[in-house]
């Protein structure tokens, strides 16, 4: 494992400051950056990059506390035509009019970001977003742990998770994947990730084998 340190603490806002602002989460999805883009697919692979490089499946990914953010995006056809996001400590943002061309108008849109501490990809920042339900639940599920976390043992306010997925069936589109943000551990913001932290059991099928792009 390379020298990595999670997240720098300066300028940061309060650990109490943080738990009210994560619990807002949860409003925010119920009403309704930039770097390389973490997703999942709609075949429930996770992959990041513009060449849809998919994620190892043992790999372990620290979680930035800090990092939530909420707002509104407007989609064309598979791009983006407007952003607006903020921290989730501010109230959501103020929007207009809707972009010309915006297949559904404004939508509500929470994200994080994410560091990965294992593997080939250790010390690859990325940016998870959501619109979709299945997305914003799974974030809000982990922003309210962090909240918690944070109020029990705020002295270790970061998640290292495995990125894992669940499914149920849609009566008109079949199977439909929803990610799941699975907490192996709690460690502090400076803390130095080693071979403990980022071991994982994480079912790999041998005949599978890492997509990427060539």
């Amino acid at each position: 494992m390379s020298n990595l340190t999670v997240f720098g603490g300066a300028g940061l806002p309060s650990v109490g400051d943080l738990t009210s602002a994560l619990r807002r989460v949860e409003v925010t999805t119920q009403t309704g950056g930039g770097g390389i883009i973490l997703k999942m697919d709609k075949t429930g692979h996770w992959v990041f990059g513009a060449d849809q490089t998919e994620v190892e499946p043992d790999s372990v990914w620290a979680v930035n506390p800090f990092s939530f953010v909420h707002g509104y995006i407007a989609w064309g056809d598979g791009d983006v035509l407007g952003e607006q996001m903020v921290p989730v400590t501010e109230p959501l943002p103020e929007t207009g009019p809707a972009p010309d061309g915006a297949k559904k108008g404004w939508e509500v849109q929470i994200g994080a970001s994410v560091k990965c501490v294992s593997g080939e990809d250790a010390g690859l920042d990325a940016r998870y977003s959501a619109t979709s339900v299945g997305g914003k639940k799974a974030l809000t599920a982990l922003g309210l742990a962090i909240a918690a976390q944070v109020e029990k043992d705020p002295a270790n306010p970061v998640p290292l998770v495995v990125l894992k997925k669940e499914h149920y069936q849609h009566k008109s589109y079949g199977r439909i994947f929803t990610p799941v943000f699975e907490v192996t551990k709690w460690v502090p913001m400076d803390k130095e990730p080693g071979p403990d932290d980022a071991a994982a059991e994480v079912e790999q099928p041998a005949d599978r084998r890492r997509r990427r792009a060539a």
